[in-house]
């Protein structure tokens, strides 16, 4: 209330003399709404109001962002629990607080990580032709060609085969560097028996087909276009696998039945916001790496990759109150199950990426 109290101060608004809300029409007994919370001033403002409105949001946005990013930070669950019993004044709204953290991390992530042709080429790079010319190297060229691309390593011919090989392959399926040249020989060799290729391998072949035709074979630029597709479908794979994640935590509490899924909502927001804030300040090491040698960076690296799970092991035994074994086997089995939705999403999107290009 003092924080709202001095925002009025220096809003400067006149407050109306009648004391009808212009947004519900309800009667207002003071400064403010007590139906929707609007506030009863004078509809004119100058320039300089609407400005001074302006910032005094975005302060009392900033303000409660770091509070709470400060309990969220050094008081696992903490946050969860006052929301859960109602003490929500102090702290930021939480889905407020998920697409402003998240749009901010894939900003940043974004702008980082970019996929592009050159990016890509070394694992497209192997059609029939050259793979054939490769072979037919003498042994010093083969191995010194080899090494180029194998840190050093001169690969075996055995080696070299199943590798330029399986860099063709995606899903497990081998799509990208088949050799159909129209959708006519592909369909003359599924009728002759030659082939017994499922729904979902004809799928991506007739796809990969029409790839090779809009883009002239060009192998380089039709996985570029895939991974970038494939990349900027991360922020949706989250959000769907949020909710999901709350599901699996309701599942794993089903015996706790004062939780309801909201509950377990609320705390999957409150853990997939401090891992977008963690992950951010990871990037941000990584990123020094590129000019700075020290090794030191590696190792903070790797404790904030540890942190991550310790804290959410910690959030769920301070929001859930059960003992250190019981929350280490839930801790566990979430987590394995989550990793299992997080493959299928994994897998569901690269398919959908690839039809999308």
């Amino acid at each position: 209330m003092l924080f709202l109290t001095k925002l009025t101060a220096l809003s400067h608004l006149r407050e109306r003399v009648q004391k009808d809300c212009l947004n519900c029409n309800a009667r207002v007994a003071g400064r403010y709404c007590h139906i929707c919370g609007q506030e009863n001033t004078e509809i004119k403002e100058s320039t300089w109001q609407l400005v001074t409105h302006f910032f005094n949001d975005i302060t009392h946005f900033d303000g409660k962002f770091f509070s709470t990013l400060r309990y969220l930070l050094f008081k696992p669950g903490f946050v969860s629990t006052e929301y859960i019993h109602g003490r929500r004044a102090s702290y930021l709204n939480p889905i407020r607080m998920y697409i402003f953290t998240s749009a901010l991390f894939f900003l940043i992530f974004f702008s980082i990580f970019k996929v592009d042709q050159e990016s890509v080429t070394v694992n497209t790079e192997f059609n029939k032709d050259k793979i054939a010319r490769i072979e037919k190297m003498d042994s010093a060229s083969f191995a010194a060609y080899t090494s180029s691309f194998n840190n050093g390593k001169p690969m075996t011919r055995k080696a070299f085969r199943k590798y330029s090989g399986k860099s063709n392959d995606t899903l497990g399926l081998k799509v990208l560097g088949n050799s159909y040249k129209s959708k006519h020989e592909y369909d003359s060799l599924l009728k002759s028996g030659k082939l017994n290729d499922n729904w979902l391998e004809r799928t991506l072949n007739y796809r990969e087909i029409e790839l090779n035709e809009k883009y002239k074979n060009d192998k380089g630029k039709i996985m570029s276009i895939f991974m970038n597709i494939l990349v900027h479908s991360f922020p949706q794979m989250l959000f769907i696998s949020l909710p999901l994640f709350a599901l699996v935590l309701q599942l794993v509490y089903v015996r706790r039945k004062q939780y309801y899924y909201t509950n377990h909502l609320i705390f999957s927001v409150h853990l997939y916001i401090l891992f977008f804030i963690v992950l951010l300040i990871i990037i941000g090491f990584t990123q020094l790496k590129e000019y700075v040698s020290w090794n030191i960076i590696n190792w903070i690296i790797a404790f904030l990759y540890i942190s991550l799970f310790y804290y959410e092991y910690r959030s769920m035994r301070n929001f859930y109150q059960q003992r250190r074994g019981k929350t280490i086997m839930k801790f566990l089995i979430l987590n394995f199950i989550h990793l299992v939705i997080i493959i299928f999403l994994l897998v569901m999107f690269t398919l959908f990426s690839f039809l999308k290009i």
